[in-house]
């Protein structure tokens, strides 16, 4: 299942939402449908032949270690 994050345009805040087909998402702070998804941040890997960590980029939207894009409803932020 794909998650995409989104930034809403009439109160300017991001979240990550699954979208199934060609909908919309609903921006949970405020009701728009006024969304527009954004680029994502891709997860590398970091290690060599033995394997290695999988991380994240830093975020630069003040969330936390695990979020891709600063902003997920599993953390909070």
């Amino acid at each position: 299942m794909p998650i995409y994050e989104y930034n809403c345009k009439k109160c300017g805040h991001e979240f990550e939402e699954i979208v199934y087909g060609d909908g919309t998402p609903e921006c949970p702070k405020c009701g728009s449908t006024e969304t527009q998804k954004l680029m994502s941040c891709c997860v590398h890997h970091g290690g060599g032949a033995g394997g290695g960590d999988f991380s994240a980029p830093a975020s630069s939207g003040g969330g936390c270690h695990g979020c891709s894009g600063g902003n997920c409803a599993s953390c909070g932020h």
